[in-house]
């Protein structure tokens, strides 16, 4: 595609967000008419006074020097004959990044950063092109030029982490109307061509960020000068406040996502450092309402400590819009126990506040897009969500960012090195090249099971929409991040070089154990994607490699207890045999285990769970646990984990009051709002409602419901690619019934075994 599409880049010689504007004539009947537009870092858009869309936080996020996303509106109602305007909004986002009101930094353990932030141009810019069609068949384009006046926005300040300050004062009132007095704007400047964004223009395709949910301010109490404020939900979200005062008065707003002791918000993400987000709003008239809603960023938390500079300053309508790219639901679970309601919540919100144009880790601390995610929660959030674009997008991020041999970086002595050809970031897009292993850490640029979402992850889209557009798409991708991890290899035939089983809450990351499971599991892949597009030579070398590496796994990690036993060991334990749930699960999901020694590892993995009575798994090996717990008859063991109001467990999240899901197992966690632990929603599809894709599309399914004791009613829909698939269970008189409702042209099986349970019987409706 031309990189020049949108014709010139302008800009209004800030750093700082501005206003555009431009004047035209309507002379001839109008047939349709449309607007490609990009604002970077993000916009908005307007017709004759009017925002042209829904959208938030356009367009989005991703690596603006090799790709840059561009929307195109139908603007053709917004169009009268005679004088119309055109108005847009650009503010700093990740393009050009501003620091003022962010006081967070890595903690000591961590060294200084030798690759740190570098904006991606000098100044903020703005393209449009726009095609007026006309009724006579001509038709009229026009694109961003010297013609449009620019004018400093009264968004003072943008920082893309979450702060604003905004001096109602630089209001420009029907600025983007006809007949508006433009004395004071200035001409606009077309961008010299060594200066243009170097992105690829491509035109947005995943979901726009939407407002999925209004959230109104509850005031609390006052607390050392400050009034609190509780939105009643944690969410990613635009503030929005009516105000007035005195001109020149100050409104500060912090949010947060959880109150100290003494009541007041907390922005200390625990052991790090202090967030230190604000929002700040200055009167621009005496005694005048004025309202202020976020425009270029959006800020995280459920709780809001106001200040204000002066008596005079009152507040009315203080709201949090919720924000997501998740917006479109495609399934539904009910029942009649709370306890599984208030936890598929805190993972649906979660998600959804992580869900801006990319999938960020959390809203509050780092809002990197962290890859793992993509493939560990794909089956529970693509269950939840329509993920299919979302993931698209994801994918051309990863392919967007995937390292060449040449591309290099400095180490801490200011050194260049190469980190690989193939290697996948484990951002993409990556805005800060953590690049460098941390002593004892591992990389955190090159994690194996978070590369891999460039494999996995395209086998779960394929899995869950039946498009091999996205095989072929990603292949090339794959092949090369393989190749990659060949070369990562040690002298024992294993990967060691990741953060293995992160989040483990015994700290049992076992390196070796699990990324070496998860290169089989991609180069078995690979051999599916081969297979798929036809490709037999590749197939035949993937399976080779495979095999190789589940050989060398099974002689070096796989041994007897001392009962004779067959089980996997902890390779980073030498004198002493340690098994973990995640040693275990791996194998076991991915069929890595030898078939006459299955039966030994199921027990062994069983003994791990019934040992710590609670899952003892960070969030990689998490949902193999699950799944695997699943299949080997352990349902009633998942429940009691998960409703346990003791950590490690979701429903204490729930007792200690969240209402998103926490980082890791533990009270007041550091991050408040991590879908990286929400895998037990896969669970509510696949383990309780039982509904398993046989084939991709969900063209074939099974059904193998389970229900849990405490429930006596469970309704399950899902909305797939095929058509809806429906589950609903009801206890009653001491049988469970099962109903099921699918959609034509869905070819099923039901299993009934796990409704069969010591004092359950089914009946069939």
């Amino acid at each position: 595609m031309d990189m020049n599409m949108l014709g010139n880049w302008i800009s209004g010689r800030t750093k700082s967000p501005f206003y555009a504007r431009k004047e035209f004539w309507i002379e001839k009947t109008l047939k349709s008419a449309s607007a490609s537009v990009c604002g970077l870092g993000q916009f908005l858009f307007s017709i004759n006074g009017q925002k042209v869309s829904d959208h938030e936080l356009d367009p989005g996020w991703t690596n603006y020097d090799k790709k840059i996303q561009y929307v195109t509106f139908d603007v053709t109602k917004l169009l009268h004959p005679g004088k119309n305007v055109i108005g847009a909004e650009v503010g700093n986002g990740w393009f050009l990044k501003n620091d003022e009101h962010y006081t967070f930094s890595f903690p000591a353990f961590m060294p200084a950063n030798p690759n740190p932030y570098a904006a991606f141009g000098k100044e903020l810019v703005l393209a449009v092109k726009f095609v007026l069609k006309y009724v006579d068949g001509t038709q009229e384009i026009f694109y961003a030029d010297e013609s449009f006046q620019v004018k400093e926005h009264p968004v003072k300040m943008s920082n893309v982490y979450g702060s604003e300050t905004y001096d109602a004062e630089l209001e420009q009132q029907g600025w983007n109307q006809a007949g508006f007095d433009t004395a004071g704007w200035n001409q606009a400047k077309i961008v010299p061509l060594q200066d243009e964004p170097k992105g690829e223009l491509v035109e947005q395709f995943q979901p726009a960020v939407k407002v999925i949910q209004r959230c109104p301010a509850r005031y609390l109490y006052s607390v050392s000068g400050r009034e609190i404020y509780d939105l009643g939900q944690n969410i990613s979200g635009m503030l929005q406040l009516t105000f007035r005062g005195k001109k020149g008065d100050v409104i500060r707003i912090y949010p947060a996502e959880k109150l100290d002791a003494q009541g007041d918000v907390d922005q200390i993400a625990k052991n790090w450092g202090k967030v230190g987000n604000c929002i700040t709003c200055i009167v621009g008239e005496d005694y005048v309402w004025q309202q202020y809603r976020m425009k270029f960023t959006y800020f995280a938390g459920q709780y809001l400590a106001v200040e204000k500079s002066s008596c005079s300053v009152e507040i009315k309508e203080l709201t949090g819009d919720a924000v997501s790219s998740a917006w479109k639901t495609d399934g539904t679970f009910r029942c009649d126990d709370r306890r599984y309601i208030q936890i598929y919540d805190l993972v649906e919100k979660a998600v959804e506040a992580n869900m801006v144009s990319i999938h960020t880790d959390c809203p509050t601390i780092e809002r990197f897009a962290w890859q793992e995610p993509n493939h560990l929660m794909a089956p529970s959030i693509m269950y939840m969500k329509d993920g299919r674009k979302l993931w698209e997008k994801f994918f051309m991020d990863m392919r967007t960012d995937q390292l060449k041999e040449d591309d290099y970086f400095l180490d801490f002595e200011g050194n260049t090195f190469c980190p690989g050809a193939g290697l996948i970031p484990s951002q993409a897009p990556c805005y800060i090249h953590n690049v460098i292993p941390v002593p004892g850490m591992g990389s955190f640029f090159d994690i194996i099971p978070w590369g891999s979402a460039g494999i996995l992850g395209v086998k779960w889209h394929y899995m869950f929409y039946g498009d091999k557009k996205v095989v072929r798409d990603n292949y090339e991708m794959g092949k090369k991040y393989l190749q990659h991890l060949k070369t990562k290899l040690n002298t024992e035939g294993f990967l060691n070089h990741g953060l293995g089983d992160w989040g483990n809450p015994d700290n049992e990351l076992a390196r070796e154990n699990v990324e070496t499971a998860f290169l089989y599991a991609d180069a078995v892949t690979m051999a599916e994607f081969a297979r798929i597009l036809k490709y037999a030579e590749d197939e035949a070398q993937f399976l080779q490699f495979a095999e190789k590496v589940k050989n060398n796994y099974n002689e070096k990690l796989l041994v007897q207890d001392e009962t004779g036993q067959w089980c996997y060991r902890n390779f980073e334990h030498k004198d002493r045999l340690v098994m973990t749930q995640t040693c275990e699960a791996l194998p076991l999901y991915w069929g890595m285990v030898p078939e006459d020694k299955a039966e030994d590892v199921g027990k062994a993995f069983q003994k791990t769970l019934l040992e710590k009575q609670a899952f003892s798994a960070g969030e990689i090996g998490l949902p193999y646990v699950i799944q695997t717990a699943c299949a080997y008859g352990m349902n009633d063991v998942i429940c009691k984990f998960i409703t346990s109001p003791d950590h490690p467990s979701y429903y204490a999240f729930v007792k200690e009051g969240l209402t998103t899901l926490g980082e890791y197992w533990e009270e007041n966690p550091r991050s408040h709002c991590h879908d990286m632990m929400g895998h037990i929603i896969e669970w509510y599809y696949n383990g309780i409602a039982g509904i398993k894709p046989l084939e991709p599309g969900f063209k074939k399914v099974l059904i193998k419901p389970y229900l849990p004791e405490a429930m006596n009613y469970m309704e399950c829909k899902y909305e797939s690619v095929s058509g809806r698939i429906q589950v609903i269970l009801t206890r009653k008189d001491g049988k469970v019934h099962l109903e099921t409702h699918i959609a034509e042209g869905i070819s099923y099986e039901i299993d009934e075994s796990n409704l069969r349970a010591d004092k359950q019987t089914i009946e069939k409706i």
